[in-house]
């Protein structure tokens, strides 16, 4: 019988630590597909000489014309300059008191009765407080390529950053839309006037392993009742 019941504990414990494992085991994080830098249009084939200064198959021209970026394929710089903090407290409390007291009368038949006995009282209070503060800061830069140009003057721009060191491997992926009206004539773009801007910054390797919680301890505390 008591083999049947530790045979039992241990199918329970491997049940639990399997599925533990498979939603706190994490594979080193890698940088996500699809910031490849994008490439300008093929040039169109050259057409027949006849004399015209106007191509059309070439689109429209200024006579004259910056290196401001604005044809898909065309890099700019992402001015990274993102600030954010949040505060929150809450706090909350009560207080109660009751009390009772009968005095019996001095003669007849009630008056053996004590008047220290005949007294009752409560008293209930509650004191919660929490607070929660985050401040998130990123700075750098980090360049771009023009992936597709909308007609209202936008431009869907995307594109990383990767730094291969010694102890791992560290990126940065930048995604969003910006107005080609507010690229400077440096071609540069600060990120809070980016829109619908996806940032991610991580890393992987030794430093990255070792700031993370151990495979056991998540699975203790996943079933820690405390």
């Amino acid at each position: 019988m008591r083999t049947i019941v530790h045979a039992a504990a241990l199918a329970a414990f491997a049940a639990l630590a399997t599925a533990a494992l498979s939603g706190t085991a994490q594979a080193a994080p890698k940088p996500a597909p699809g910031f490849e830098p994008a490439l300008p249009p093929e040039a169109a084939a050259p057409r027949i000489a006849d004399g015209a200064i106007f191509n059309a198959v070439a689109g429209y021209a200024p006579l004259y014309e910056g290196h401001r970026a604005r044809a898909v394929g065309d890099p700019l710089t992402i001015m990274l300059v993102e600030t954010t903090t949040t505060s929150k407290s809450a706090g909350a409390k009560t207080a109660r008191d009751g009390s009772a007291s009968i005095t019996p009368p001095t003669a007849g038949p009630l008056s053996f009765l004590n008047p220290n006995a005949l007294k009752a009282s409560s008293n209930s209070s509650f004191n919660g407080q929490g607070n929660a503060t985050q401040t998130s800061t990123l700075a750098g830069e980090v360049s771009v390529t023009i992936v597709a140009v909308r007609s209202n003057g936008t431009a869907l721009v995307r594109g990383e950053k990767r730094l291969l060191l010694s102890q791992g491997q560290e990126w940065i992926q930048f995604s969003g839309i910006v107005r080609l009206s507010d690229i400077d004539a440096e071609n540069t773009l600060p990120s809070t006037r980016v829109a619908d801007a996806r940032i991610e910054y991580a890393g992987n390797g030794a430093v990255s392993r070792a700031s993370r919680e151990g495979w056991l301890s998540k699975f203790f505390n996943s079933i820690s009742p405390f």
